[in-house]
């Protein structure tokens, strides 16, 4: 089976494609092969945990990944696709945790919706948004769903249980050396072996069962100097929302709101304006002063009474007639929560950390504000739904942040990491979530392949380097981190081109940098596109011999791109490929024609082929998504 037939049997698997020009290769094996291994023949009670009706299943893997949310999908993918054995373990049906439709909070990172353009982050994170504008332009969170499905069960070697808990780990010598899991759907309970494990869970219920050191609520301003921080400790932190999605059926629509919904007035909304209803509203919050876990079901209810007396107040208080023709189509059942456990690791980040923003060990990027809200959430209207302070520049989220302090052997990822409460008011949103869980879950499989614990990589300065680069190769935005890989070939040449922009020469593909500095530098080729369009060639003094490739495209990360059903956040968002990023494209060298693409909209793209010497290697671009200019952030070379 030829690689470009595999891509068009499986049209999502599109970024970092490597296609091999004329080579034939092996499919991944069927994923439902792999289902089959985790569905026993026949009955094995796992009586020795007193569940004798419950089916015994052992695995063994590399890596355990509790939860599947963005930070455990991309934590997965990226251990995988570094060559571990990698088992997702998620407690719903469907993976994305806040951003799946079970929630449908819209993914916001570093650039702050639109409050610090250009700082959209790359690596897989960008891959899935990329994906999801392209395959889903109707905006269908299910749609949404099922494409985090797609990437997870097309990776080899990913073993995805959905509908699965955590709720046990064996602990030899302070390590975890099993877990144990239930699926009540199947009536399977899973006994999960690895050297490593990743809690990704938000709630750190993984950790929570292995005896990791954890921290909840708000620490006193004294301990570390926090201006946000409360003058004395507590457990409070922030509530749990509910949305809501509604829209006009041309119609009137009359309100009967259940006898249970909250009455909302106007003085409830004094600091909670109504613009717009098609999406909800974040702060319809409520719960940060009760146990954001054990007090769900509670929260639940009063986040429900909340959202529907919000409605009713829109419907059928007089002060939005527009609304006549307006009703739900949708209301959450589950809370998209915020805050609860995290888990202490060598480093806790701070506020200062967040206003500084540099550490050597930095693995992913932070900059969304400090966003603090008061816990009682809606039953607070006398305050204002939020407190922001924005750092200057976005930040670095250092390796020693995201591995626990007490339990060697365990990494997290997601809001769950070793933070304040202050920090945590930053770092918790997903698409830093994301970049926290690539970065683990390239670590871990650094960690699985030299055998060592976290700790051991965190301590080996020459090792994290290593790791930085793994990531920046991987497209992984980090602040201050350049391309310094020996082995990158392109790095020896000179670069032509067709033609170059002033501010934007052909050399650039070779600068090390892989995004411009939105209001600083810019870091890409720009050749203008002529009949034919344009080509940018690397010329070696001698020959080198070349098997692989990687070219780094221009998105626009300019753009905010994201799944939202906030028509003012939409306002600005391309669905579909964006136009900036090179289309069609050959590579050629020595006259040979080592990849031809047609229909590319993804930012990172790998080809290998068979080895070929040569001294010089082009880049022919024929054409782009919709932009007069060919643009290339960076081209790799690699033996």
């Amino acid at each position: 089976m030829k690689r470009r037939d595999l891509l068009a049997a499986f049209p999502f698997t599109g970024y970092s494609v490597y296609v091999f020009a004329g080579e034939s290769v092996q499919p991944p094996p069927p994923a439902a092969d792999r289902f089959r291994l985790i569905a026993p023949p026949r009955r094995s009670p796992a009586a020795d945990i007193h569940e004798p009706n419950m089916a015994l299943v052992d695995l063994e893997t590399d890596l355990l990944v509790a939860g599947g949310g963005l930070a455990g999908v991309c934590a997965a993918i990226a251990a995988a696709r570094h060559g571990a054995r990698v088992v997702l373990v998620q407690d719903r049906s469907r993976l994305g945790g806040n951003s799946s439709s079970e929630v449908k909070m819209h993914v916001v990172g570093a650039n702050c919706h639109k409050g610090r353009p250009g700082w959209r982050e790359g690596g897989l994170i960008e891959e899935l948004r990329l994906e999801d504008a392209v395959r889903n332009p109707q905006r269908s969170w299910e749609m949404w769903d099922l494409l985090l499905y797609d990437k997870v069960v097309s990776e080899p070697n990913i073993t995805l249980l959905l509908e699965t808990v955590v709720f046990r780990a064996a602990v030899d010598g302070g390590r975890i050396r099993e877990v144990y899991a239930r699926c009540d759907k199947t009536e399977h309970l899973y006994r999960i072996r690895a050297p490593l494990f990743v809690d990704a869970t938000g709630d750190s219920r993984l950790g929570l069962e292995a005896g990791a050191e954890m921290r909840s609520g708000r620490e006193a301003r004294s301990e570390f100097g926090e201006s946000l921080a409360p003058e004395k400790a507590d457990g409070e932190t922030l509530g749990s929302s509910i949305l809501f999605t509604s829209r006009d059926y041309g119609r009137p629509m009359p309100f009967t709101p259940p006898a249970w919904a909250r009455k909302v007035t106007r003085e409830h909304l004094r600091f909670r304006k109504i613009t717009s209803w098609e999406y909800g509203y974040w702060w319809v919050e409520w719960g940060g002063h009760l146990d954001t876990i054990r007090d769900n079901e509670r929260i639940r209810f009063e986040l429900l009474s909340i959202a529907l007396g919000v409605w009713d107040y829109i419907k059928n208080s007089g002060d939005h007639p527009s609304s006549a023709t307006w009703a739900l189509d949708w209301i959450g059942m589950m809370t998209g929560k915020r805050g609860s456990r995290r888990i202490v690791g060598d480093h806790i980040l701070t506020q200062h950390d967040l206003m500084r923003g540099a550490f050597d060990d930095a693995v992913a990027i932070g900059g969304w504000p400090m966003d603090d809200h008061p816990p009682g959430g809606f039953d607070r209207p006398d305050l204002p739904p939020n407190t922001v302070l924005k750092p200057p520049e976005v930040y670095g989220i250092p390796l020693r942040s995201l591995y626990s302090r007490n339990i060697p052997n365990l990494m997290m990822a997601g809001r769950n990491i070793s933070a304040t409460h202050a920090a945590f008011t930053s770092s918790r949103v997903m698409a830093t979530c994301a970049c926290i869980g690539q970065a683990v879950g390239t670590a871990a499989a650094v960690c699985l392949k030299d055998k060592l614990a976290p700790r051991e990589l965190a301590r080996d300065a020459a090792r994290v380097k290593r790791l930085q680069q793994m990531l920046l190769m991987d497209d992984q935005s980090l602040r201050d981190v350049r391309n310094e890989d020996e082995n990158d070939l392109a790095r020896r040449a000179e670069v032509r081109a067709s033609s170059e922009e002033a501010h934007a020469p052909a050399s650039n593909v070779i600068d090390g940098w892989v995004r411009d500095i939105p209001g600083k530098e810019i870091h890409q080729w720009q050749g203008r596109m002529h009949d034919g369009g344009a080509w940018i060639e690397l010329r070696w003094s001698k020959p080198v011999k070349i098997a692989e490739v990687q070219i780094t495209f221009d998105t626009g990360f300019q753009r905010e791109l994201t799944l939202t059903s906030s028509e003012s956040a939409h306002k600005g968002i391309i669905r579909g490929p964006q136009p900036e990023t090179v289309r069609d494209y050959v590579l050629e060298a020595q006259g040979k024609e080592l990849a031809r693409i047609t229909g590319n909209y993804q930012r990172l793209r790998r080809h290998r082929f068979d080895p070929v010497e040569t001294d010089r290697l082009r880049l022919r671009v024929l054409a782009t998504n919709g932009s007069d200019l060919a643009r290339v952030f960076e081209i790799r070379c690699y033996a």
